[in-house]
């Protein structure tokens, strides 16, 4: 699979369509709906295309949850909408659901070789995601407080 093939764009597609879905679902009105969904889309494209040429999963998911998150940034100042609205729906693409899944199916089933490794690989998802969601939190707090300063009021 090459990163910008109909493969990916299709998966664009349903992972627009699928945070559409929750957008509704979560009660969502207006152009907001549009602009989650969008980057739900975004998040698993850029996902799939760093993937393609980093070859390592987390690192991907790192750099995917980066970027959605700068994405949710933007979007929520202009629309004056909490930015939680718009990271909650556009990082639900790459939240491991189905390694938590199989985790528990191999305990369940007995598997316990199997079952550690899987529960290991969700709680690196888990943390690699919440870790970089509070790297740009805390650089756009940064970013605010040094604006207020008066040496940057002109930036």
């Amino acid at each position: 699979m090459r990163p910008f093939d109909s493969l990916t764009l299709m998966q664009f597609c349903w992972a627009f369509l699928a945070i559409l879905g929750f957008s509704l679902r979560s009660n969502l009105r207006g152009i907001r709906i549009f602009f989650t969904a969008l980057g739900g889309g975004i998040c698993w494209a850029s996902y799939l295309v760093i993937l393609y040429y980093s070859k390592s999963m987390l690192l991907s998911v790192f750099l995917a949850i980066i970027l959605v998150c700068m994405y949710s940034e933007v979007v929520a100042r202009l629309m004056n909408t909490p930015v939680s609205v718009f990271v909650i729906c556009v990082i639900i693409p790459l939240v491991p659901g189905r390694s938590l899944y199989y985790a528990m199916s191999a305990y369940v089933s007995g598997n316990t070789a199997e079952a550690p490794r899987l529960i290991f690989d969700t709680l690196m998802i888990s943390g690699t995601i919440s870790i970089a969601i509070a790297v740009v939190a805390s650089a756009t707090q940064l970013w605010m407080k040094m604006r207020q300063h008066k040496f940057l009021r002109r930036i």
